[in-house]
């Protein structure tokens, strides 16, 4: 899977590399006491298959900013140091792992090839995980592994899914080599992706092209804009979008751009609040037809932006799956 001159490397988690994360307390048990780890995956009773990714290369090659590989460690921390008790014991989740970066790379042709090689070992690793029925959530990266969690999900079931994403950017930008900015054409243009609906979209940070192909792909499109002024209600909308999710499996995005001052890679100050993020990942997951989560971009600077990021995506994993 890991060839000597691969730019990317998957880590199997362990359950010593899981415990060294965990501050225990007596009269205490944490999540990470109770999660499995990869060698569990073969006789796993649970249902959610943690996976991480520690990469920048999708948002460099979007002519974006760093930083991207930053947000699973902070999440890792913060997720496995949450109780386990009646809500959530742990005993739900395993940690595969995570992908890592072998190389420094700048030039922009070099990092698409980096991101199209990316696409390749995340299917490698996902199919395994449909195979079983489970569910995915892979957080950090960029939004370019959008791309090969519909595709691995498409493979194993024979037919294309639905995605809902809540983003500022539509990320259907044309086909130019694989970026942050392109998961969702390229997978409609492939045929992995049947129905796409994006939500809150930002009016003045997507080009009137990407805007128009959209319409061409009969794409579900909402503007925060909307929100906004009332003229729409998002929860209302996510509701409907889920009506609309017919004997097809779906696919649940969330960019931590959508966040109102969220350490992202396109920082945003005027977004969702976190607890409206979370109550749209909590309607998602209740209607049973998610077949993955996904969380990337988050992109912490410093000491005190890796605390808000982890909490928050511990939060989000947490809501997700409780519900």
């Amino acid at each position: 899977m890991n060839s000597s001159n691969s730019i990317f490397t998957f880590q199997q988690s362990t359950k010593d590399m899981v415990l060294s994360c965990v501050s225990q307390r007596d009269g205490e048990v944490k999540l990470g006491e109770k999660v499995a780890v990869y060698s569990d995956l073969e006789n796993f009773p649970g249902k959610y298959v943690l996976l991480g990714v520690k990469e920048d290369f999708g948002p460099r090659a979007n002519l974006g900013l760093s930083g991207s590989d930053a947000g699973y460690a902070c999440f890792l921390k913060r997720f496995l140091n949450m109780q386990s008790n009646s809500f959530l014991s742990g005993e739900e989740v395993l940690l595969l792992g995570e992908v890592c970066v072998n190389s420094v790379i700048t030039e922009l042709g070099a990092l698409r090839k980096g991101v199209a090689e990316l696409d390749d070992l995340l299917v490698s690793l996902l199919v395994p995980i449909y195979e079983k029925g489970l569910i995915p959530i892979l957080i950090g990266g960029g939004h370019n592994n959008a791309y090969p969690l519909i595709k691995a999900c498409s493979m194993v079931q024979n037919k294309a899914i639905d995605v809902v994403n809540c983003d500022p950017h539509a990320d259907f930008r044309a086909l130019e080599g694989r970026h942050s900015g392109n998961s969702f054409s390229y997978a409609k243009k492939e045929g992995w992706l049947a129905n796409y609906a994006v939500l809150g979209l930002h009016q003045q940070y997507n080009s009137q092209s990407m805007l128009d192909r959209l319409a061409e792909e009969e794409c579900y499109v909402t503007f925060f804009e909307e929100y906004l002024t009332g003229q729409s209600d998002f929860l209302t909308d996510v509701d409907d979008v889920l009506r609309q999710v017919v004997d097809v499996s779906l696919g649940v995005e969330l960019d931590m751009d959508a966040i109102i001052n969220m350490p992202s890679s396109a920082f945003t100050p005027s977004g969702f609040t976190l607890e409206v993020a979370r109550r749209y990942l909590i309607k998602c997951a209740k209607s049973k037809k998610a077949a993955y989560l996904h969380l990337p971009e988050a992109a912490p600077k410093n000491e005190r932006e890796e605390a808000i990021v982890g909490k928050s995506l511990a939060y989000l994993v947490s809501d997700f799956i409780k519900s």
